[in-house]
């Protein structure tokens, strides 16, 4: 007998709960089988196994939280009967216990048995997890996705369908509380008819203490810079128009550019710890991609090493399964440096939170029309403002400076880009 126990999916992650089993009690399993949908402090990921056989009893229900480490389930050796757990019938000892039971209880009893989950329909994690967040039974659902699949667009729109619930005429007549002397709370009614309260999903509190605890323990300091974006604009254009149809944005230019002014100033490719000052051998750069429940950071590995088209494709795919909620672990550890971009929202500047255990992270606003100065003349120009949040006990102003200097640099001068 295996215990398979609660494994480490990010370089964040203290405990998980468990979102689905995808497999159930005397299933067969092979080495590589999806054997349940775990939701870290980042996303809903699958964990396969690593060791054939046949699943035992499950230790940690759907739904259940356990710290990393805990044995959740065990698998044992190929030919074990397993039987199928008799948890599944809550309601059947307590309704015995209560009446005289007379012939007509027990075909009511099923009513509340939970659905098995060998005849729970398909559906994505990131549907589960919604499902879950909101209360609703995947098996009262019918999935508009490929094979009957439930996805995010279903659960949604279970969610419109069953907000508005007056309840009219279900209530008893107003005359009884007429007779009553009504010392009834008036403040609490009044107050929740103002406020909609949201409990807060895993992946909103850990990023809450993520967040605060990096503002708490890196002191930050903030280095801007404006940069005329005229030549790397006609430099994207000119790329898109030989590539076509692959597509490359501002973005994709800026995360290179910032990858080749690291590798030129490895100052700021580090990570402080209490014992050591860490330097990156690697680039690897973190991009901030917003999704329903917040931001996720996936990372670009060798960004230095990698053309600004292989970038962008990677960019777009890392983003898709992040608002998918399908990103490994893998494809979301390992940044050494973080760039956060709100230019499409139409934001000019901003200052962004470090992603620890980086030392940087590079805030981009929207490029914007304004009149510049050239050669004593006043002309259109096109403007870029870049804001860098920097770790102080990590680096310096001056050596953040410096790197800010070359990437302005490289943005004006966008063949350097691909040098």
């Amino acid at each position: 007998m295996t215990e398979i126990l609660m494994p480490r999916l990010s370089d964040t992650m203290e405990e998980g709960v468990i979102s689905s089993w995808q497999k159930k009690p005397g299933d067969p399993i092979a080495v590589g089988d999806v054997l349940v949908d775990i939701e870290t402090d980042k996303a809903v990921m699958e964990y396969e196994a690593y060791e054939a056989g046949v699943l035992g009893e499950i230790l940690v229900g759907e739904g259940e939280t356990a710290a990393i480490g805990t044995p959740i389930a065990v698998i044992v050796p190929e030919g074990t009967k397993v039987e199928a757990p008799a948890k599944e019938t809550v309601a059947a000892p307590a309704a015995a216990a209560s009446a005289p039971a007379p012939a007509a209880p027990p075909p009511a009893a099923p009513a509340p048995v939970r659905t098995p989950r060998g005849t729970r329909p398909p559906s994505s994690p990131l549907a589960r997890r919604l499902a879950r967040d909101h209360g609703i039974d995947l098996s009262t659902l019918t999935g508009s996705g490929p094979g009957g699949r439930i996805v995010r667009a279903d659960i949604e729109a279970a969610i419109r369908n069953t907000a508005p619930a007056p309840a009219p005429e279900a209530t008893p007549a107003p005359a009884p509380a007429a007779v009553t002397p009504a010392p009834a709370p008036a403040t609490a009614p009044a107050a929740d008819e103002d406020v909609r309260r949201v409990p807060l999903n895993r992946f909103r509190k850990v990023a809450a203490r993520r967040l605060t605890e990096s503002k708490r323990n890196a002191p930050h300091f903030y280095l801007s810079r404006e940069v005329d974006a005229e030549r790397l604009l006609e430099f994207r254009a000119e790329l898109n128009a030989a590539l076509a149809p692959a597509k490359v944005s501002v973005n994709d230019l800026i995360v290179k550019a910032a990858a080749t002014a690291l590798r030129e100033h490895p100052a700021v490719n580090v990570s402080y710890t209490e014992e050591d000052l860490v330097f990156h051998e690697r680039i690897n750069i973190g991009v901030a991609v917003a999704v329903e429940d917040g931001l996720l950071v996936p990372v670009i590995r060798d960004a230095d090493r990698k053309s600004v088209s292989r970038i962008g494709e990677e960019t777009r795919a890392l983003a898709a399964k992040a608002r998918e909620g399908k990103l490994t672990a893998q494809e979301m550890s390992g940044g050494t440096f973080s760039v956060s971009n709100l230019g499409m929202y139409g934001v000019g500047s901003f200052a962004a939170v470090i992603n620890p255990p980086e030392a940087a992270i590079l805030a981009v606003g929207a490029v914007r029309d304004e009149p510049v100065v050239r050669d004593g003349q006043v002309v259109p120009g096109k403007r870029l403002a870049l804001t860098l949040s920097v770790d102080h006990r990590a680096t310096d102003g001056a050596t953040g400076a410096a790197f800010l200097a070359r990437l302005a640099e490289i943005l004006e001068n966008p063949l350097l880009i691909v040098a």
